[in-house]
């Protein structure tokens, strides 16, 4: 007897090979460069939690760009963010709304629930392989981890545990009369 139990991630273009490693970062700007990296390693999934997107870079020409390519050459791709508070993104993110409205059957904005109230250490995960733990939203240090799947397996399971908080934030349609 034969028997499948495919993930839809089965489904995804080998990870091109990349020297594992991991290292501290001390400031907001070596942040934005992980983040930068991290975008251009994407090859199915990109999640992210934050308080509100506000630092980071996640506005900028060139991280809208690297994320709308992303988008198109990914094979299924999924850009999924959830933050605690939306108005950043409402009123200082016209790009990222732009990137919402185009690719919004593969992109969603959550609001985290109450549950999640209490979460402040910023987190991006590419492709359950590749991400960037800040340690505290108030201060700059956080841990950029490159090729190590299984480091990145307690975020990636905090992630999913603070998604399952989410509540509607935004979306890319416009509603109404």
């Amino acid at each position: 007897m034969v028997s499948s139990t495919s993930t839809p991630d089965d489904n995804a273009p080998p990870a091109p090979a990349i020297a594992a490693r991991e290292e501290r970062l001390e400031t907001v700007a070596a942040q934005v460069a992980a983040i930068d990296e991290l975008v251009g390693l994407a090859t199915q999934k990109i999640q992210v939690f934050d308080f509100d997107l506000a630092e980071g870079g996640w506005n900028g020409a060139a991280r809208i760009d690297a994320l709308a390519s992303f988008m198109r050459r990914a094979r299924n791709p999924r850009f999924d963010v959830i933050v605690h508070d939306t108005r950043w993104i409402e009123t200082s993110g016209a790009r990222l709304l732009r990137l919402l409205r185009t690719f919004g059957h593969a992109m969603t904005i959550y609001k985290t629930g109450p549950e999640a109230a209490s979460a402040m250490d910023p987190l991006i995960i590419v492709d359950q392989r590749h991400y960037l733990h800040r340690y505290h939203v108030s201060q700059p240090r956080a841990t950029l981890s490159i090729g190590v799947a299984q480091a990145a397996m307690p975020f990636v399971n905090r992630f999913e545990e603070i998604w399952a908080t989410g509540e509607p934030g935004l979306s890319g349609t416009v509603l109404g009369l």
